[in-house]
């Protein structure tokens, strides 16, 4: 090859891979996404600005997944003026979700996406397909809770018809309606996973609600329905190879919650519950990790139940960030501290002893007795 002819060569070379990079760059600016189809396991996580959304997509940042961050928070758009104060400088969107996810060795894509409409979800979820080509977990976080004048604890026939739609609005609604336009995309992945790859996992944010009165009536049957979902979906989709649960993380210590016990709110609002002894929103995140790690036939033959993020903890080993592992709210070692020995003390207006404190079993309360009424002065 003579010079000119190799000069002329690695032109060609240049400009090919130059008009290949404007491509791409076309491509990306345009909004066209391209699958990627890589190995990474892909996960969106909706309500993923803050809180235990947040703790679960970093969480699954930091075990190597593909997380899409989905909620309204937004470096894009003014911030929702009916959010839960937090600590100010703190920056809660779907943009720093991502990057930490980034940060902690995964890949993080935010999506601005206001969930209270119904076509925004399935154009976000399409989008996640089209390049992907792969949903391996759906976590569905994003709840609405009334600010203002309206408290959560009251009787329902004194609070406002509102209280149903702000609580079962994002918290139900918008539920269903991200399983509905995920499932096919998730069955899809099942069919083409590969053989020793988990199943693709639905995991919908729960409360112990769901089992036993909290706050009020909308709420517990938000709640409840959740877990409903998570039943009945996996009747449908455990046949297709798609696993659903209902997690349930205890008293979590979210940006709001801590923010509350700063503004001195936080007693009255939870019952007087020990938010310093809380779960953090890792812990969560941790949970889903370890659920979604499970081989097919463990994951299909859970699919469908609750499952505790602090019992979950004790089976699989792991612990809060804190290296803690809390107990869970219906274990004994929970219940008695935070609601029978304070009882016991002011009745006698003596102190329990340390060694009756420190000396607790953590036994379970069956589901059964658990699922109860609310305390007489609630």
């Amino acid at each position: 090859m003579t010079m000119r002819s190799t000069c002329m060569f690695a032109i060609y070379i240049f400009v090919s891979a130059c008009d290949f990079i404007e491509r791409c760059r076309a491509i990306a600016s345009s909004g066209r996404l391209v699958a990627s189809m890589s190995t990474a396991r892909v996960a969106v996580v909706t309500g993923a600005s803050r809180g235990i959304g947040r703790g679960i997509a970093t969480e699954l940042g930091s075990a190597g997944y593909t997380v899409y961050t989905i909620g309204r928070s937004s470096r894009q758009a003014s911030l929702p003026k009916d959010q839960r104060p937090v600590s100010q400088g703190l920056d809660l969107t779907v943009e720093s979700a991502a990057e930490e996810v980034t940060a902690r060795g995964g890949i993080g894509y935010a999506i601005p996406c206001d969930l209270t409409q119904d076509s925004e979800i399935s154009d976000a979820l399409e989008k996640v397909f089209e390049r992907e080509g792969r949903l391996d977990i759906l976590v569905c976080s994003a709840y609405s809770t009334p600010s203002g004048k309206d408290s959560l604890r009251g009787e329902f026939w004194e609070q406002r018809l509102e209280m149903w739609d702000v609580i079962n609005g994002v918290g139900l609604r918008q539920v269903y309606a991200t399983c509905r336009s995920a499932a096919p995309m998730m069955i899809e992945t099942a069919k083409t996973k590969a053989e020793n790859d988990p199943p693709p996992l639905i995991c919908l944010v729960s409360s112990f609600g769901g089992k036993s009165y909290t706050f009020n009536v909308a709420y517990g049957v938000g709640k409840a329905a959740i877990d409903r979902l998570a039943v009945d979906m996996s009747y449908q989709l455990k046949k297709r190879g798609v696993a659903t649960t209902s997690l349930y993380p205890g008293v979590v210590q979210t940006e709001a919650n801590l923010q509350m016990v700063e503004d001195g709110t936080w007693d009255e609002a939870s019952g007087g519950l020990d938010l310093s002894t809380g779960e953090t929103p890792a812990f969560s995140g941790r949970a889903v990790v370890k659920l979604a790690e499970l081989d097919e036939e463990t994951m299909m033959s859970r699919s469908g139940k609750v499952e505790v993020v602090a019992e979950l903890a004790k089976e699989f080993g792991f612990t809060d960030s804190n290296g803690k592992v809390p107990p869970s709210i219906r274990s004994l070692r929970y219940l008695l501290p935070n609601f029978v020995f304070p009882s016991i003390e002011r009745e006698s207006g003596k102190a329990l002893p340390n060694w009756v404190k420190e000396n607790i079993p953590d036994v379970l309360l069956p589901w059964s007795v658990f699922s109860s009424g609310p305390p007489e002065n609630d």
